[in-house]
């Protein structure tokens, strides 16, 4: 079975938008004032953007995981900001999908850079991790 459909092709984007909310917001800071969306969450949210740009073009029981994340966050997006992720397909080299992703707030572009995903049969990628989990 090939490792993607014919389907899956360069120039696949998705977009995804989302509110930040508090459980997304950085509070080490210690003002409320100072609560922003958080460098971990905003590379979570373009994983899944990416995540659900190719799945629906994948063959049943395959999906993807997140191998290389190369992400820069250059502004700060307060509590209760919209914030709109895009996820395009740039690359395709076996079972490794490459994406350009982007992160926008109501003002400006807040995040940019590069994910990879590798293409996996979930019931083998299963199989290997309980095998490596039960020694």
């Amino acid at each position: 079975m090939p490792a993607y459909s014919p389907a899956l092709t360069l120039g696949l984007r998705l977009e995804h938008s989302t509110i930040v909310t508090a459980d997304l917001a950085v509070n080490f800071l210690g003002l409320d004032s100072a609560r922003i969306l958080g460098t971990p969450f905003m590379i979570m949210l373009m994983e899944i953007t990416s995540r659900n740009c190719v799945k629906g073009h994948l063959p049943e029981g395959y999906d993807t995981v997140g191998t290389v994340v190369n992400v820069k966050h250059v502004a700060a997006t307060p509590i209760g900001a919209k914030v709109r992720f895009t996820s395009e397909l740039i690359g395709i080299s076996g079972k490794r999908v490459m994406f350009k992703v982007e992160a926008f707030d109501e003002t400006e572009m807040i995040g940019e850079g590069e994910h990879e995903r590798a293409i996996i049969e979930v019931a083998r990628f299963a199989q290997r991790v309980s095998k490596k989990r039960d020694g």
